[in-house]
């Protein structure tokens, strides 16, 4: 699979990121120095590196001409390997959705002041629970007004945990 030029610039500062920083974080956070984020860290600092494995073209003409391709890491964490888990997402989705609606992709985020509160529970899943339904109503509210009338919308609320999997 071919990268955009524009994800492997966000590629390579994502992963600039984690190396210039990830061991002094891990020292400040140490619940995070254990494989379950080691693991998925160092497969995408590895990733589309030889260093993690590759395959070998040589030329069937002269048998000189080498090119080597890196392995990606199929990682949920990684920038580039993350984006087929959304693909197999949306395409599962799209199997259950019906003809003839109109379908919108909202995105909702915690807003910075929350994010420490949201940090210090993320074990416990009840607030996360409750903000999802909130960002919930909080959308039916504000279609409803747009068109002035009341109305139940559906909704497929999907927690975006970068660098756990879905289950």
């Amino acid at each position: 699979m071919l990268i955009p030029p524009s994800q492997r610039i966000d590629k390579e500062i994502f992963r600039t990121i984690f190396i210039d920083h990830w061991e002094t974080f891990k020292k400040r956070h140490p619940g995070y120095a254990t494989p379950q984020y080691e693991d998925p860290v160092q497969k995408m600092l590895d990733c589309g590196k030889e260093s993690g494995g590759y395959s070998e073209y040589r030329c069937v003409h002269c048998g000189h001409d080498v090119h080597r391709i890196g392995f990606s890491c199929k990682s949920c964490f990684c920038l580039s390997c993350a984006k087929k888990y959304v693909d197999d997402f949306v395409e599962q989705v799209s199997r259950v959705l019906h003809g003839g609606m109109v379908y919108r992709h909202i995105v909702l985020t915690i807003p910075e002041q929350l994010r420490s509160v949201f940090y210090k529970v993320r074990h416990d899943g009840r607030l996360l629970s409750a903000f999802m339904r909130c960002g919930q109503e909080c959308l039916e509210s504000v279609i409803a007004t747009v068109l002035r009338r009341e109305l139940k919308i559906g909704t497929i609320v999907v927690v975006q945990t970068h660098g756990r999997s879905g289950h």
